[in-house]
């Protein structure tokens, strides 16, 4: 049996009193719904001395449509995300990516706060502590080695996070607040590039809540994931697509893949592949596959999470293909 440390609980109601507990406490965790948390802390891979849980501050909860905005608390439980007519409507992606997330129990505790901020993920650190001191500590915490990549000085470690790709690929906004100020940032702003921890947010800031900006009239959306098991894991590759269209036609459209890098990844070009193409005729599929040809040639997973990293490599134009189609109405997105 894996123990948790000692540390302190905090239970704060409000959010001015949630954000005076931060304001100025580098030791302190932040609890949402403890899915991922709470077995990093058994593992030592997180060890706070105060868990501040926001489970009691309700004014972080709920879906409200804001005039063209769809705003989703960062406390709302993936589960409530994933069957809210209102999101099935203004965002499928979303709706889709929420209702994939591990299992019905996880999808019932996590939030989509606590997904957007999820930790990323390799085979070298989400360990026991046991099994990491026996290998040696790596780069991530506590080591100067990365053992994914020989020599290599910025952490690799994934971002495994479904919410995220979907976000992207609706252009949403991000709301964080400290004790002092407010900030709105576009999502694909918030990560970067290193493992170690790849959120650019401040100490003290706390997400609020998520804004969608209303899509177009024919906006489309699905989400694909590859798995082991498909009713529980975290993505070995998870891909986003919206699709803009007119009369059939594609007006505009995104991408994003994710499990493949320390942020998620958009395909470069793909609205300009896209656009003009006709839904159900052989300019839609052609364009299709050549997305699906370039994510392969540009997407190299590397073998830093559970999973072969050239069955995964092989299986992005198949995923990425499908996805489009599903987007599409001309199939199912794929599950595992």
């Amino acid at each position: 049996m894996l123990r948790l440390p000692q540390f302190g609980v905090a239970t704060p109601t409000t959010i001015a009193a949630a954000l005076a507990i931060l304001e100025g406490n580098d030791k302190a965790a932040v609890l949402a719904g403890g899915t991922d948390l709470v077995p990093n802390m058994k593992h030592r891979i997180a060890t706070p001395d105060l868990v501040l849980s926001l489970e009691g501050v309700e004014e972080m909860r709920g879906i409200r449509v804001d005039g063209d905005t769809l705003v989703i608390g960062a406390m709302t439980r993936l589960d409530e995300i994933a069957h809210d007519e209102r999101v099935r409507s203004w965002a499928p992606v979303l709706a889709q990516a929420a209702g994939i997330v591990a299992s019905p129990q996880i999808r019932r505790m996590g939030t989509l706060g606590g997904n957007v901020m999820l930790d990323t993920r390799c085979r070298y650190i989400n360990q026991t502590h046991f099994w990491r001191k026996s290998l040696g500590f790596c780069l991530k915490k506590d080591g100067t080695l990365c053992f994914v990549v020989a020599g290599g000085k910025k952490c690799v470690a994934a971002a495994s996070n479904d919410s995220a790709p979907a976000l992207m690929t609706l252009g949403a906004d991000l709301v964080f607040r400290s004790a002092k100020s407010e900030r709105i940032a576009k999502i694909d702003q918030v990560f970067g590039g290193d493992g170690i921890y790849n959120k650019k947010v401040a100490p003290g800031e706390l997400l609020i809540e998520v804004r969608i900006p209303r899509q177009s009239s024919g906006h489309r959306g699905a989400y694909g994931k590859l798995r082991e098991r498909g009713s529980f894991d975290f993505p070995q590759l998870g891909v986003a697509v919206r699709l803009d269209t007119r009369d059939k036609v594609v007006a505009d459209a995104d991408v994003v893949l994710v499990a493949l890098q320390a942020r998620p990844l958009r395909i470069k070009g793909a609205a300009d592949v896209l656009r003009g193409t006709t839904i159900g005729e052989s300019s839609f599929e052609t364009a299709a596959r050549t997305i699906a040809d370039r994510a392969h040639a540009h997407c190299h997973p590397m073998p830093n999470i559970p999973g072969d990293a050239d069955y995964r490599h092989a299986m992005i134009p198949v995923y990425v293909r499908r996805t489009l189609l599903a987007a599409a109405g001309l199939g199912v997105a794929p599950r595992t």
